[in-house]
């Protein structure tokens, strides 16, 4: 049986050759629960979600690697992230049924695909990805072959239970053996989404590469989590300021913000809004130079 819940990475010693291995379940499974996703929006989630993982880890970074979808077609969002903490979440949103197989573009009525990564305290860097291709994996490895220049392959599978996905990368290092990325990228397309969901990532690469000099690293462990809270919805609330939000209240008595990752729910009625903009008329202000 699998290991649960966690990324893998390995090393070919004697080619410029990296890849990892990523396997989301419990992860998965609470993330399923809360969005409700089935069909082709259960299988975009799972691919989106793994993929950002991958990223994560290929990317080396202290931050966060986001991957967003926004259109008008049947389905018109997804959004996932994952962290350099091993913390995934995503959500996915379809307005209406699909009839047979068509491609990302007619999906989501939108030709691109924005991927977001943050990077410790440095400014956010945003791509725009053309999103081509019937699947994600051919999206995003055209976007390494032009953007990043550096040829990447990936392969995604999912079901209700775990989203599971195995990525190969050619470093920019000259090889001695010109045949390594055309040989170990055709060994990893032999594998089946059976095997993929099912197998172990050492034994998955035990079949793969037992004739290859494989160097595999300790792996780590993955879970579902959320940033959201109270304090950046009330953030939010004020960064919408004070007439806004008296319009609301108004209207509705209350303010409920759910959050779509996680399905929380922030209520505030106008005790607690006045009580809000409060607390802000009363911040101490800085000292006063003479």
């Amino acid at each position: 049986m699998k290991d649960r819940d966690q990324m893998l990475r390995f090393l070919f010693e004697q080619n410029p050759i990296r890849g990892q291995h990523v396997s989301l379940d419990v992860s998965w499974q609470k993330i399923v629960a809360q969005s409700g996703a089935t069909g082709v929006a259960l299988t975009l989630l799972g691919h989106a979600l793994t993929a950002v993982t991958l990223l994560v880890g290929m990317l080396k970074i202290d931050g966060s690697v986001t991957l967003q979808i926004r259109g008008s077609g049947a389905i018109n969002l997804l959004v996932v992230e994952a962290t350099s903490r091993h913390t995934v979440r995503g959500v996915v949103r379809q307005s209406r049924e699909l009839d047979g197989q068509i491609s990302l573009q007619d999906i989501f009525a939108t030709d691109k695909l924005v991927i977001t990564i943050k990077n410790g305290s440095a400014k956010p860097h945003q791509g725009v990805v053309p999103l081509c291709g019937n699947n994600l994996a051919a999206a995003l490895q055209t976007y390494f072959d032009q953007s990043e220049q550096l040829p990447t392959r990936f392969w995604f599978t999912c079901n209700e239970n775990s989203a599971t996905a195995m990525s190969l990368q050619k470093l920019p290092t000259e090889a001695t053996d010109s045949d390594a990325w055309n040989r170990l990228s055709h060994l990893a397309s032999t594998t089946n989404d059976e095997e993929l969901l099912a197998l172990k990532a050492e034994d998955l690469l035990h079949r793969l590469y037992h004739e290859e000099d494989l160097r595999v690293f300790n792996p780590d462990s993955i879970r579902f989590a959320c940033n959201c809270s109270e304090q950046r919805t009330r953030d939010m609330l004020i960064s919408l300021g004070r007439v806004e939000v008296d319009d609301i209240i108004n209207e509705q008595n209350q303010i409920a913000i759910s959050c779509e990752f996680c399905n929380t729910c922030y209520t505030f009625d106008s005790v607690d809004i006045e009580q809000l903009f409060l607390d802000q008329e009363f911040v101490l202000p800085g000292p006063t130079k003479h």
